[in-house]
């Protein structure tokens, strides 16, 4: 029988966070710090909305691009927030950001063209690179440089073929962000080399210096960006599966093409609770940064305390210290604390190979179970020194 699967797919390895979370499940007393999903319910009133569009009846297909009052509020939202004005029909539902992820690169991709992506990320946008017939080109991101791009870094990285910069900040899984000085220099890099760029701000709303700034607000960058947000993250809605894209019409229109055929609308009830958590959701956010931000504080002072050096994150709810010192892989710390401590945090390799060396732990827990997670690390770390 001829193989079945094709080339590409055999070739990409499955997700590196995966595997620690399916031995969890099987272990009792187990805490888990790593997987990347607020611990907060969705505010009720988001999911009042939700049960009303099902008792309405409300269950039927929305438009392909999404449901033209949620467009309209992610329309208003960000010009609100980001100072960007799009039109309504400049923006697309999709399921989640990852398939705003995967229908962009999609769309806008030739066999052979390069996508640049800085390291440590989220693990999607190289093998959704890689289905997409483009060649995914990494550049390492240094702690000395807190993990930002910098303009020099992009600069060295470009070649003929590049054609797409993903801007993952702030960032997943070591909590950098971008200031807009930082933005402004790359602008410069980007306007120069005519690239495009995907924006991935899903966690824009927490950001714990100052405000976030989206590259898309720059003078001349709008047009050369598709800027990615969702649901998942700021409110709580992980599960509901709901995000967006906006961006040019003429990139918009072509990632729409994809969609209708594959995924044919985002979530009905999933929509109108969006729309809800738009318009009446802001002191929800407001209240659950604080909360993520208190947690950051403490993980922060409480890793120190330990012996795990740790620069300062100011965005999304994930640190990532180091552990060089120890003379331990990421993997092997990782898999000894899983067994002898019975708490699973991510390597850092799980988000590209520079990742080595780190761990990324989140902080979208309660400080009761930080805390009890810190405590069994130092033990671990004070029997391995």
């Amino acid at each position: 029988m001829r193989d079945p699967l094709s080339k590409v797919i055999q070739s990409i390895q499955p997700s590196g966070i995966r595997k620690f979370f399916d031995i969890v499940n099987e272990m009792t007393d187990a805490i888990s710090l790593g997987v990347g999903e607020p611990d907060f319910d969705t505010p009720w009133h988001i999911r009042e909305e939700g049960i009303y569009s099902l008792e309405q009846g409300k269950t039927f297909y929305t438009s392909n691009a999404g449901l033209k009052e949620l467009k309209v509020e992610i329309s208003r939202y960000l010009k609100r927030r980001q100072n960007i004005v799009y039109d309504p029909d400049d923006i697309i539902i999709t399921v989640g950001g990852s398939e705003a992820i995967d229908i962009a690169l999609r769309a806008m991709l030739d066999p052979g063209d390069e996508v640049l992506i800085p390291q440590p990320c989220y693990v999607s946008y190289v093998p959704c690179t890689e289905l997409a017939g483009g060649v995914p080109v990494i550049i390492e991101l240094k702690e000395e440089d807190e993990f930002r791009l910098t303009a020099e870094k992009l600069e060295a990285a470009i070649t003929d073929k590049t054609k797409i910069l993903v801007l993952p900040f702030p960032n997943n899984p070591t909590g950098a962000i971008l200031e807009r000085s930082d933005l402004e220099a790359i602008a410069k890099v980007v306007e120069k080399h005519d690239l495009f760029i995907l924006s991935d701000e899903i966690y824009s709303e927490l950001t714990y210096l100052g405000e976030h700034v989206s590259i898309a607000s720059l003078p001349g960058m709008k047009e050369r960006t598709i800027l990615i947000n969702g649901f998942s993250k700021a409110y709580a809605m992980t599960g509901w599966r709901l995000g967006y894209a906006a961006g040019p019409s003429v990139i918009i229109k072509q990632m729409l093409k994809i969609h209708q055929y594959a995924i044919m609308c985002a979530p009905t009830t999933s929509q109108y609770a969006a729309v809800e958590a738009l318009r009446a959701g802001d002191n929800d956010v407001k209240r659950m940064k604080e909360s993520y931000d208190q947690r950051r504080r403490f993980l922060l002072e409480e890793l120190g305390k330990i012996g795990l050096d740790c620069f300062t994150p100011y965005g999304a709810f994930y640190a990532f210290p180091s552990i060089k010192k120890f003379g331990m892989t990421s993997d092997e710390f990782a898999e000894k604390l899983l067994m002898e401590q019975k708490v699973a945090i991510v390597p850092g390799t799980a988000f590209g190979a520079c990742g080595e060396g780190f761990l990324r732990i989140s902080y979208a827990y309660s400080i009761e179970d930080l805390k009890v997670a810190l405590d069994r690390i130092g033990e671990f770390i004070e029997s391995i020194i």
